[in-house]
């Protein structure tokens, strides 16, 4: 009883203790391991622990200490975040703060959302990556593409705005950050017809400061990578339904686009499609791109390049770079500047058929026949279907090392029959086939690898089901999965 009193008089007192989560404590998370203000423990998405007292030694002692019942039958997807003993969860349908001692909720919010948005949704209202935390306010989305903030203290919704229409074709479910005193949140639908785009907002008063489209109007740098005198590009895709990853140093954000659409690419024109299946660098105040790396020109496979991006400074011929390291859905893990977006690495972690390597001078894959044979109407067997499952990945800065989870399954496609593009509506231009694997198959690893040589320290096969799950690093030389 002595500890749920002193959180009742704890929360009690919370404004008169000043506990506000000033841009310094976002941009040091980590350094104060009571306390997760962000998403992977820091802004750079390490997923990384420097903890030592849950080791290899005692590890085996682990037990579940309390439960609770975050009321939602669709699955936990998303992260939390920890701020002076609260944790602060969220799901498609709830928020809730709940005091991390005893589990016991402090208060429980409900969203509200348009129901018939689930009629273009893929999974149903779910919530990936970790509410934002900021001076006071709790930040977050709804499916039904609405930015809200609540009061930390109360879960009192604060402000609310709508950013799309969920009748077009658009939802959310990506989670938001802030960086530099801005809100940034993004969007989801790269296979309903629709333009990818970032916004920023006033996290006070819920103003739109910005709206970064991913897919350029005609004109625009990148437009020549659309065909001219054509509107393939007010529904080109390049969704942002991921979280992104910061540089308080630099003053960049790094956010992932989506798959191109339709990825049937004759109403493309074949061509490279900026900015799908790319990374962004975007100076937060006012959402202009510094610079961009396109992980797959002209997406045909889904691969996308929504997973985040890992920001580490690492050794590179005896100099320490400033890097951004990504395990790409397309099979290559890559290492790039994050000054300047240029490639250093880029090796494939998985069975990779689609391309043979990719070209470091002009950051190109090198294409195999099977895009060829995909364009003349073959069905193609393409490894990976997925390099991972669209989880956060983790970096241990001692060891150097990356650690996922992997897929070996192929994804099977041809093109279907052409048919009118319209807004809104679920329209790929290809009939997929589920891949056959027999009991007993090896269908994703479990593995530590060199994000800069590809070397595989070690992995451990998984059969009959390929792991969905993140990753989380720590000094107790363990990994933690799912």
């Amino acid at each position: 009883m002595k500890k749920i009193w002193l959180l009742a008089t704890f929360v009690g007192l919370w404004p008169g203790l000043g506990f506000a989560q000033t841009t310094e404590e976002l941009v040091n998370d980590g350094k104060n391991p009571e306390n997760v203000t962000t998403q992977s423990m820091g802004y750079d998405r390490k997923s990384y622990s420097p903890l030592k007292q849950i080791n290899k030694s005692n590890v085996k002692r682990l037990v579940p200490i309390w439960s609770t019942s975050l009321m939602n039958d669709s699955g936990e997807l998303a992260a939390p975040t920890i701020y002076n003993g609260v944790m602060y969860v969220i799901n498609g349908k709830w928020t809730f703060a709940i005091d991390v001692e005893t589990g016991k909720p402090i208060w429980r919010t409900p969203v509200e959302f348009e129901a018939g948005v689930l009629r273009v949704t893929q999974f149903g209202a779910l919530n990936r990556g970790a509410p934002a935390i900021y001076n006071g306010k709790l930040f977050r989305v709804s499916v039904d593409n609405h930015v809200l903030a609540l009061d930390m203290k109360t879960g009192k919704e604060l402000w609310k705005q709508k950013f799309a229409d969920w009748r077009e074709g658009y939802y959310a479910t990506g989670a938001p950050i802030i960086a530099n005193g801005v809100l940034i949140s993004g969007m989801a639908g790269g296979e309903s017809t629709t333009r990818g785009f970032l916004d920023g907002w006033d996290p006070e008063t819920g103003k739109k400061l910005w709206r970064r489209y991913t897919i350029p109007e005609p004109g625009a740098p990148g437009s020549e990578t659309w065909p001219a005198n054509s509107d393939a590009w007010t529904r080109g895709g390049g969704p942002t339904w991921r979280s992104g990853s910061y540089d308080p140093q630099l003053d960049l954000v790094y956010w992932g686009t989506g798959n191109a659409e339709p990825y049937d690419p004759r109403p493309r024109g074949g061509l490279d499609s900026l900015y799908t299946s790319s990374v962004l660098a975007i100076r937060p105040k006012t959402g202009e791109i510094a610079c961009y790396f396109q992980y797959t020109p002209n997406d045909v496979y889904d691969t996308d390049g929504t997973d985040e991006n890992v920001l580490a400074d690492v050794q590179v011929g005896g100099q320490t770079r400033k890097v951004m390291i990504q395990a790409n859905k397309n099979g290559f893990m890559y290492v790039l500047d994050r000054t300047n977006c240029k490639p250093i690495a880029a090796n494939p972690f998985v069975k990779v058929n689609w391309a043979s390597r990719i070209d470091l001078t002009t950051g190109r894959p090198v294409l195999t026949d099977l895009y060829k044979r995909f364009l003349a109407g073959e069905e193609v067997e393409i490894y990976p279907q997925r390099g991972l499952n669209a989880v956060p990945i983790a970096f241990n800065p001692n060891t150097g090392l990356v650690y996922t989870n992997s897929w070996n399954l192929p994804r099977v496609q041809k093109l279907a029959l052409p048919q009118p593009q319209i807004l809104g509506t679920n329209s790929t231009g290809v009939v997929g086939t589920p891949p056959v694997a027999k009991p007993g198959d090896v269908v994703g690893h479990f593995v530590a690898i060199n994000p800069l040589t590809g070397e595989k320290k070690w992995e451990v096969p998984l059969t009959d089901m390929p792991v969905s799950a993140g990753t989380l690093v720590t000094d107790g030389g363990l990994m933690f999965t799912g």
